[in-house]
């Protein structure tokens, strides 16, 4: 089943328990705009329970190249724009940035694993993109660059939590702060990419990658993401009983919910 949305250049595509979204405005090398992420937004809220597996991709030379050129216009008028929400008092704009976060951090949902397959460019909202999903396969061309801070701005749709949790503080810092590219052989040796391959590959690993993904049983599988998640955050004593809960619920759910007798 494939839908498209016309104003946010998004197309879907759902297989059975895997959802495809794809970027498509190939002539703007996939450029976002606030309807970009309305659209997001709405993909994510629709997910059913079985949906499983989310791929991310943009349609043509790159995977997204950030920012529409028009949404740095200073003209109040230009809706979404830098100059619209720099003229908003100051909790009305941080509450429609708040929206537009909501169109990247669903990639990390429960119940889901994310992968973002990325080719070309990957810069700034293009990469943060990329940066919110679980998994990330590069093509040997592709590049991610994180500038705002080289415009003035900061990363703010949920780049930076990612960034660090993926490749540590100081490399995250360094990124950042000199809004340099980072190439896939780099990318693969921090562990930001999980896979480096050939773009004529990209279509293959990805599809090898779905069944793996997807061979667990369902439960199973969804338990040990949420504990992986919980990992991060958790103290290992919290972590412990997290693992220790999760393990009883598997047991029961997989002897039909009996109870052991006392």
């Amino acid at each position: 089943m494939t839908s498209e949305d016309a104003d946010g250049w998004i197309r879907t595509r759902r297989d059975g328990a895997v959802l495809t979204v794809t970027l498509d405005r190939p002539e703007q090398l996939n450029a976002q705009t606030p309807a970009t992420w309305t659209a997001l937004t709405a993909v994510g809220r629709s997910l059913d329970d079985d949906a499983r597996v989310v791929v991310v991709r943009g349609n043509g030379r790159a995977f997204s190249a950030g920012l529409d050129r028009s949404l740095f216009s200073t003209d109040p008028t230009v809706p979404g724009g830098l100059g619209d929400l720099a003229r908003m008092p100051e909790d009305l704009a941080q509450e429609r940035i708040r929206g537009y976060q909501s169109a990247f951090r669903w990639l990390r949902s429960p119940g889901i694993v994310s992968i973002a397959a990325v080719h070309g460019h990957a810069i700034g909202a293009g990469a943060q993109l990329a940066l919110a999903c679980d998994l990330r396969v590069f093509t040997e061309d592709a590049q991610l660059r994180l500038p705002e801070a080289t415009l003035g701005l900061v990363p703010d749709l949920t780049g930076t939590s990612n960034l660090v949790e993926l490749i540590g503080y100081s490399r995250a810092l360094e990124l950042c702060l000199t809004g340099r590219a980072m190439g896939a052989g780099e990318a693969r040796g921090v562990g930001l990419a999980n896979l480096v391959v050939p773009p004529e590959q990209l279509d293959a690993t990805i599809d090898d990658l779905i069944a793996a993904l997807t061979a667990p049983q369902a439960g199973a599988s969804r338990a040990t993401a949420a504990l992986i998640r919980s990992a991060v955050h958790n103290t290992p004593e919290e972590q412990d009983a997290a693992e220790r809960a999760a393990q009883v619920a598997r047991l029961r759910e997989l002897a039909g919910g009996r109870r052991p007798d006392r």
